[in-house]
């Protein structure tokens, strides 16, 4: 009994002299509260590291979010940029290799790659930081480059030697263009939707693939089912689409289009090479050997003036000045990099470290590593993303 109203008056929140005097009177009591007390002290302890922990990762995205993927892992790691750590990690399949968000920052789409094993896109809702159900792309197996634009997602397909669009709105793919070309990997939408560019990796070439107006079409008039024989124009066509190929490097991967919409840059892994493509003409102008064998992404500072190129076999980042076309530094980041991420404001570049199991952050005012990010083993794919 003793027992009972000590541990009683103690929650009441006696003194301890009202204890010595009133309940302490046995050396038994002594032996039997204190056991029991510290061990409701110790679960107690317990709960509060339990709850928390749950504090801690239960947090929110923020606005401004850094997506990166964890091959092994397969997961995908939302990163708040301003403390540099992941605040939760959320499953997204097999072998994810790129990442791209929605134009209004609440959902990103993971392509599962596998060389030809997979067929889907990871969805992930970035606000409730959940996974949702996949997309299932059928036939168009080896999905592998992502762009968000026009409120669709567009992607490629490897082992279908295809590109097509994907509209969360309806959720159907609503088009594809067989490119003709071996393990088209990358690719990038204009704004307008008028031009996307692919890089076929196998095949050393880049797709440029422009649409055309649409013109008259179907029977010719005065027959069957044609217009104007009877005064009544004929339809139109639905629009064209050609294709430029383009002979670049070998193993041409990773590439981007200069902000002014002028350029394409493309890193040949094979060769270690730059091609230099002119948009306008769509003809190679320069071929800069800029030593990076094993090439894997290149990407353009927003301003334009620096071009950053990772490689798996290399252990430095190499920065080139656009406008004269040379090196200017190689940043030391780990043993081989893939994934690149500017952030929109210039004033970082990420960096992900495959085979060091970190992203680098690249102070990119002096070209200087600022830091590292856990995020998941063998990280890859990088993307940015800003709710609206």
């Amino acid at each position: 009994m003793k027992t009972r109203n000590f541990r009683r008056e103690r929650g009441r929140g006696y003194p301890n002299s009202q204890f010595s005097g009133r309940y302490l009177a046995s050396a038994n009591a002594i032996e039997v509260s204190f056991p029991i007390m510290s061990s409701r002290l110790d679960s107690l302890f317990l709960l509060v590291v339990i709850l928390g922990s749950t504090i801690l990762h239960a947090q929110n995205t923020p606005a401004d979010a850094l997506l990166v993927l964890s091959k092994s892992g397969q997961t995908l790691a939302i990163v708040d940029p301003s403390s540099l750590k992941a605040i939760v990690r959320i499953p997204v399949g097999n072998d994810p290799h790129e990442v791209i968000a929605s134009t209004d920052g609440k959902t990103a789409y993971v392509s599962n790659y596998g060389f030809g094993a997979y067929n889907t896109l990871a969805v992930v809702d970035l606000v409730g930081q959940k996974a949702l159900p996949s997309i299932d792309l059928g036939a168009l197996r080896d999905p592998h480059g992502l762009d968000f634009v026009g409120g669709k997602v567009w992607f490629t397909a490897e082992a279908a030697k295809a590109i097509g669009s994907y509209d969360p709105a309806t959720q159907k793919i609503d088009w594809i263009l067989g490119t003709g070309q071996n393990r088209t990997h990358m690719i990038y939408v204009w704004p307008d939707l008028k031009r996307i560019v692919t890089t076929n990796v196998s095949s050393g070439t880049v797709s440029i693939i422009e649409k055309t107006v649409g013109g008259p079409g179907g029977p010719p008039p005065g027959t069957m089912g044609g217009g104007g024989g009877r005064g009544n124009p004929a339809p139109r066509r639905p629009s064209d689409w050609n294709e430029t190929v383009v002979a670049v490097g070998n193993g041409a991967e990773g590439f981007d289009v200069s902000p002014d919409g002028k350029e394409i840059w493309v890193a040949n892994a094979q060769d270690g090479t730059v091609s230099i493509i002119d948009v306008s003409s769509k003809t190679v102008t320069q071929t800069l050997a800029a030593d990076a064998g094993g090439a894997n992404r290149l990407k353009f500072t927003p301003d334009g003036k620096l071009v950053l190129i990772s490689s798996l076999g290399q252990p430095d980042l190499t920065v080139i000045d656009s406008a004269t076309r040379k090196t200017i530094k190689r940043i030391p980041v780990g043993h081989g990099a893939a994934g690149i991420l500017v952030q929109p404001d210039g004033s970082r570049a990420f960096v992900a470290c495959t085979p060091d199991s970190y992203v680098a952050v690249i102070d990119l005012h002096s070209l200087e590593v600022a830091g590292h990010i856990d995020a998941g083993e063998n990280p890859d794919g990088l993307a940015w993303a800003t709710r609206h």
